[in-house]
């Protein structure tokens, strides 16, 4: 399994993984249908949107439908000669905290029909080192208390547990667990 950046010869993938129902979030199960509609219709536009890692003032929809600035950020898929999942990355300039709306530095989600192949936790491997890349001293990841096997990825990659947290409301205000990982 690899990191690749979203391009056309891995559309078809990303595609038929979010028409069977696979959402690329984890705070939004719902997320696929919006997001194959806005990628089939101007897929050359949703490829442009998902290279980019500046957001050009753009703005994303929290689950509660709340708008709110998109940070800079960066999308990898997971791929082993087919689409296997997604893992992006985001960050705020010169800092390592993050507004109150963002849950963590880095999301993942593998397609249910490729997991347990241990492909979440190279992905966050491969995705740490970008992080020392953009000049991140540490990332914080959050999951949810019944998310064992995320859990276990995120200690398998040197996270420790900061504990539980109340999430913001407009993710409906449920318990997670934070955990943060050092990169020096």
């Amino acid at each position: 399994m690899e990191l690749v950046t979203p391009a056309r010869p891995y559309l078809d993938g990303y595609l038929d993984a979010l028409r069977r129902a696979w959402s690329p979030t984890t705070t939004n199960p719902d997320f696929w249908r919006d997001e194959l509609v806005r990628v089939e219709s101007d897929p050359d536009e949703a490829l442009r949107l998902f290279a980019q890692v500046d957001p050009e003032g753009r703005t994303i929809t929290l689950p509660d439908g709340t708008e709110v600035p998109r940070i800079p950020g960066m999308t990898r898929w997971m791929w082993d000669g087919e689409f296997a999942g997604a893992i992006n990355m985001r960050w705020v300039e010169g800092t390592p905290e993050l507004p109150p709306h963002v849950l963590g530095h880095i999301g993942y989600s593998v397609v249910p029909w490729k997991q347990r192949r241990g492909y979440a936790t190279q992905a966050l491997r491969d995705m740490l080192v970008l992080a020392r890349g953009v000049g991140l001293p540490y990332v914080e990841i959050t999951t949810q208390p019944d998310n064992i096997a995320s859990q276990k990825v995120i200690e398998a990659n040197g996270g420790i547990s900061l504990g539980e947290f109340p999430e913001p409301l407009q993710y409906g205000g449920h318990t997670g667990i934070k955990y943060r990982v050092d990169l020096a």
